[in-house]
C-alpha cells in the first residue's frame, strides 16, 4: 500500500502520458492486492481472542475499537494504524525525487515481488496461494517496465546516466532490508504459509546484475543495509505519507463513500 501510495504522486505528473497512465495503473495494482491482504488481515483478526486483539497495536483508535467490540476492517487497517504499527521495508517510503529514483525503487521492489510471488503460489494457505497467483501477472509485468527503463537510464545520455547512479548511491542500502524476515514472516515460514525471503536474494542479485550490466551501471560493492521498517521503525517520510493518506478518515471517523 505504501508503495502503491507513492507511486499515485505520480498522476498527472508523468513525463509523457504514456508512461504517466503506465505508472498510475501500477499504484492501483499496489492498491489492489493490498486490498486483498487487508481483507484477508482483517477476517483473521477478528478471530482472535479478546485479551490479544486489545494489545496488538499501539494505535488509540484501533485500541478503541477493538475494546469496544467492534470487528476491524480492511480501511481501519489502513487508515487508523500509527507508524509504529505498519511494517513495510523502508525501501518503499523513499521519496520519488525524479524519474530515475522512481524508476530504480520501482526496479528492486519489482523484481522482489516477482520472485516472492512465484514462491507463494505453493503456500499451503490457499488465500495466500489465490492472490499470489493473481499478484504475479501483475508482477511480471511491472518487473518487465521498470527493468526496460533502468536500462534505456543507464544506457542512455549522460544526464539519464547521472541521475540513475545518484539514485542507486542512495537506495542500494534499503535493498537488503527485502530478505531480512520480521518474527512475524519467520513463524509463517516455518509453517509453510509464505516463502523463505532469504532463499530469495541470490536470484534477485543475478537478476539485478544482469539489468544493470546491460544499463551499463555497477552494482555497489556496500554490504551495510538499513533496517528496521519490518520491526516498525521507520524514517520521517512514512509519517508524511500517512499524514496525508489518513487525513480523511482520522478528521471525518467512520466516514464511508
Amino acid at each position: 500500500m505504501i508503495h502503491g501510495h507513492r507511486l499515485s504522486e505520480w498522476c498527472g505528473h508523468g513525463p509523457i502520458l504514456e508512461q504517466d497512465i503506465a505508472l498510475t495503473n501500477t499504484a492501483l495494482d499496489h492498491l489492489g492486492r493490498a486490498r486483498s491482504l487487508y481483507q484477508y488481515a482483517a477476517e483473521l483478526f477478528n478471530q482472535l481472542p479478546q485479551a490479544e486483539r486489545s494489545a496488538f497495536f499501539t494505535s488509540l483508535a484501533l485500541q478503541g475499537m477493538v475494546n469496544s467490540g467492534a470487528a476491524v476492517t480492511e480501511d481501519n487497517l489502513a487508515f487508523l494504524r500509527d507508524s509504529w504499527d505498519f511494517r513495510n521495508v523502508l525501501l518503499v517510503e523513499q521519496p520519488n525525487h525524479d524519474w530515475a529514483y522512481t524508476v530504480l525503487r520501482c526496479f528492486f521492489y519489482d523484481t522482489f515481488n516477482y520472485l516472492y510471488f512465484t514462491a507463494l503460489q505453493s503456500s499451503n494457505d490457499t488465500t495466500l496461494a489465490a492472490v499470489a497467483e493473481k499478484s504475479l501477472k501483475e508482477s511480471t509485468y511491472h518487473m518487465k517496465w521498470s527493468s526496460e527503463w533502468v536500462i534505456r537510464l543507464g544506457d542512455g545520455t549522460a544526464e539519464s546516466k547521472d541521475r540513475l547512479l545518484a539514485a542507486l548511491g542512495d537506495l542500494w542500502m534499503f535493498t537488503g532490508e527485502l530478505f531480512d524476515a520480521s518474527p512475524a514472516e519467520k513463524e509463517l515460514m516455518a509453517g509453510g504459509a509464505v516463502p523463505d525471503v532469504k532463499a530469495l536474494q541470490p536470484r534477485w542479485q543475478a537478476h539485478v546484475k544482469s539489468v544493470f550490466d546491460e544499463a551499463g551501471i555497477p552494482v555497489p560493492a556496500n554490504s551495510w543495509m538499513q533496517q528496521g521498517g519490518r520491526e516498525g521503525r521507520h524514517t520521517e517520510h512514512l509519517g508524511y505519507i500517512l499524514a496525508e493518506m489518513q487525513f480523511m478518515q482520522r478528521t471525518y471517523p467512520g466516514m464511508e463513500w
